[in-house]
Formats: C-alpha cells, sequence, structure tokens
C-alpha cells in the first residue's frame, strides 16, 4: 500500500456521520407526577422520608437484632429515633371533661418514660384514668405527629351517699365520685346506711313508678339491708315493704292517694305500707295510729329495722 493511501487514525471523520445531539431529560413518572399532585408540604414529605429511612434502616437492625437476641433494645433505639424526627409528644388534647380536674388527667398522660410516639403507653393511660371514680370511659389516641387526645366520658352525680358520718357523691349507679363536704351539699337526694350506695340503681327504678314523688323526696334510708325508708322534705317518712316489686307497687299506690288525699305536708309523721294489706298512718309519735297493724313475728310493737313506727 502507498503511502498516499495511508490513513491516520485520528486525522478524518467518517463521511455521513453527524454528531450526536444531547438527549431530551426524562419525563416523571407516574409515581412522581401523583406525589407532587398530593397538597402536601415539602417539609411534611421530607420528614416522612426521614421517618422511611428511620423505618428501612431499623427493619434491617431488627433482622440483625433478631438473630444476635436484642429485639426489645433495638426496637427501643428505632423508636427513639422517630422521636428525634420530630414524633414526640408536644401536646396533650383533652376532651368531655366538666367536673374533673383537667391537670389530673394531663399529669397522667405525660407520665410516660419517653416521650416519643411510638413509645406512649396508651392502655395504661387509660388504666390510670378508668381508677378515677368521675371517668366512665376514656379513649387514648395519637395525632400525628405531636399530640396525644384523650377523650372522657364523666359520669352525672345523681346523689349522696351517708354512711358512718361521710357524705360521698355518687352516680346513678352507685360509684363514688368524690367527698362532699357539709357547708356545699348539692341539691340531690341523700341515700343513708350500709350499701345504700350499692342499691342505687335499683332505687333509681323504685322512684321511676311514681315519678311525681321525686320533687318532694329528701333522703332514702336502707333499712336492715333489705327495704327503703322514704323521707320527704316536708318532714314525713314513708316506710316501705321488702322487695323490689312489692316496693315498687306500695310506692305507687301511695303516689295515687297523696295526688287525691295531699297526704304530705298535712302534719302526718309516717306513712307504713311494710304490710300489703294495710296503710298505717301517724300523726305525732307519742298518739295511736289511725290503723295500727298487729306486730309481726318476732318483730316488737316497734320497727325492728328502723326505730319506732
Amino acid at each position: 500500500m502507498s503511502k498516499a493511501a495511508t490513513i491516520k487514525r485520528g486525522q478524518t471523520r467518517k463521511a455521513g456521520v453527524k454528531p450526536r445531539k444531547n438527549r431530551t431529560a426524562p419525563r416523571p413518572s407516574i409515581v412522581s407526577r401523583a406525589i407532587a399532585a398530593i397538597p402536601v408540604k415539602a417539609e411534611t414529605w421530607q420528614r416522612l422520608a426521614m421517618v422511611g429511612t428511620f423505618l428501612l434502616f431499623g427493619g434491617v437492625a431488627v433482622t440483625g437484632a433478631m438473630i444476635a437476641g436484642l429485639p426489645q433494645y433495638v426496637g427501643m433505639e428505632v423508636a427513639q429515633a422517630v422521636g428525634r424526627a420530630g414524633f414526640q409528644v408536644k401536646r396533650v388534647e383533652v376532651t368531655g371533661i366538666d367536673r374533673m380536674e383537667r391537670l389530673t388527667v394531663y399529669a397522667i398522660a405525660l407520665d410516660q418514660h419517653s416521650m416519643a410516639m411510638p413509645l406512649v403507653d396508651l392502655d395504661k393511660v387509660r388504666g390510670q384514668l378508668m381508677q378515677y371514680g368521675w371517668i366512665k370511659d376514656a379513649r387514648v389516641s395519637r395525632r400525628l405527629p405531636d399530640t396525644l387526645v384523650v377523650d372522657v366520658v364523666e359520669r352525672k352525680p345523681a346523689a349522696v351517699w351517708q354512711h358512718n358520718q361521710k357524705l360521698s357523691l355518687i352516680d346513678g349507679e352507685g360509684v363514688v365520685l368524690d367527698d362532699v363536704a357539709l357547708n356545699a351539699m348539692p341539691e340531690l337526694p341523700i341515700l343513708v346506711g350500709r350499701d345504700a350506695n350499692k342499691h342505687a340503681v335499683a332505687f333509681n327504678q323504685l322512684l321511676d313508678r311514681a315519678p311525681a314523688l321525686k320533687p318532694s323526696l329528701a333522703s332514702a334510708t336502707w333499712v336492715g339491708g333489705r327495704r327503703w325508708d322514704l323521707q320527704f322534705q316536708s318532714g314525713e317518712t314513708l316506710a316501705l315493704p321488702e322487695g323490689e316489686e312489692a316496693a315498687g307497687k306500695a310506692l305507687y299506690r301511695f303516689a295515687k292517694m297523696d295526688g287525691v288525699e295531699r297526704l304530705l305536708g298535712r302534719g302526718f309523721v309516717r306513712f307504713d305500707m311494710r304490710d300489703p294489706t294495710k296503710f298505717v298512718a301517724r300523726v305525732g309519735r307519742k298518739q295511736p295510729s289511725i290503723d295500727k297493724p298487729a306486730p309481726q313475728e318476732g318483730e316488737s310493737k316497734g320497727d325492728a329495722d328502723g326505730g319506732p313506727a
């Protein structure tokens, strides 16, 4: 081959070959476009990305820890890392509180070993709240990123329980809510006697048989652990028989008689309906009754379980 026909490499370019043009930028993927369309701040996306990264590495760490026998320690570390990323308790929101002290609820909710959201023991918080008589039910939940929500259902006061020279506020189920001072007595019926609060539900059902008498009632005494004596604001006492059904019928009958004859407020002292076949009305403690019943078997002339008849 002659020297004229020799072509050195790199000195010439093949004919017809054009220089490459810059490629156009790739179009965003469907996932990227969908994320951009969601109305969430960039800071939130960054925080979620950080959490995702922590969870990813945490998952790897947990897997290794499972092999090494240290899952609890690693889980704590991962939860603490999530808390440091911004997911930790900074606020407590309480709803449903009317009578109970709010500071008590706040103190219980914030009594945590760690403020990291994953480590907040919701069951523990609820269990401590349920120990207070005022709270009938409670629901504790997390609101990310930094709020603990406590939704409380309070009990409603229904009566005052008097026993052993102590006054206690109770609800319709007889649950003790709080102590009551003599100078701050609420306008509620008073249940007197041992275990009277445990019969609050039955007592309320009894009063439902004669709703017209409720405004006139001052107190009720649970006598001998078996029946009620009702005391009215006008000073009279009504002795009811034993048994829920018998007591209900007697109270209903008395309400009808009072509606017709106006028995309350006429100077009577005591009405005795322990015997369903008789109605005894006393106009004075030392005066004979209008219709005095014969003493029951094993019972003196006085009321063996409730004082003089």
